[in-house]
């Protein structure tokens, strides 16, 4: 991909782009992990914006600027506001996909596998018999309302390489949680989009 688009207004919104996207940083010299469905997500992501949004937006900003004064131009300032987050959002999907290692979890169900690893489905009982599901999946896939949860979450490291059976440590803010594993599947997950993460308007 020709990346020189995104280098325009650079310095003056390198200040602004820590605080964009609210995803965590990867552990050092941790791999990107992804899922098949993640992976396919962001990239539609990036193509929506590299190839309507962003073009659209540059014709609105050219419009608004031929109109006059643009100090008191609202599409104008709007616009060129709005083109600085999606330059930054694209910046951000390109770094990730960039350095994404796709994990497809029905490769380790064909493979036998029998642990708790990435991309593993997993039932699992609480000490006061509660039973929940999470899918682990990468930073960038989690989703409360179905119960994908990142790979470097407390639960996940806690569950991760146990077996059915097992009784594992959740550390919480309380203490230790003993957590029971009920069963471990792997399948495929869904691959329909993520909410992205909101941007400031105004």
């Amino acid at each position: 991909m020709n990346k020189a688009f995104t280098r325009e207004n650079d310095a003056a919104t390198d200040a602004d782009d820590d605080d964009l996207d609210a995803a965590p940083a990867l552990p050092p010299g941790s791999r990107n992990y992804m899922t098949p469905g993640g992976f396919a997500r962001l990239k539609a992501e990036l193509d929506g914006l590299v190839a309507t949004e962003r073009p659209a937006l540059v014709a609105t900003v050219a419009w608004a600027a031929s109109n006059g004064d643009r100090s008191e131009n609202g599409d104008y300032l709007y616009g060129k506001k709005r083109l600085r987050e999606i330059d930054r959002r694209i910046r951000f999907l390109v770094k990730r996909l960039d350095a994404a290692e796709v994990v497809d979890p029905a490769s380790r169900a064909i493979d036998g596998v029998d642990q708790v690893f990435f991309g593993a489905t997993v039932d699992y009982a609480t000490q006061r018999g509660e039973r929940r599901t999470i899918s682990i999946v990468g930073i960038d896939e989690t989703d409360v309302a179905l119960g994908y949860v990142s790979w470097i979450s407390p639960v996940a490291r806690a569950l991760t390489r146990a077996r059915e059976g097992d009784v594992v440590a959740l550390r919480t803010p309380a203490g230790n949680e003993e957590l029971e594993i009920l069963e471990i599947r792997y399948v495929p997950l869904a691959t329909g989009p993520v909410a992205a993460p909101p941007v400031a308007r105004g």
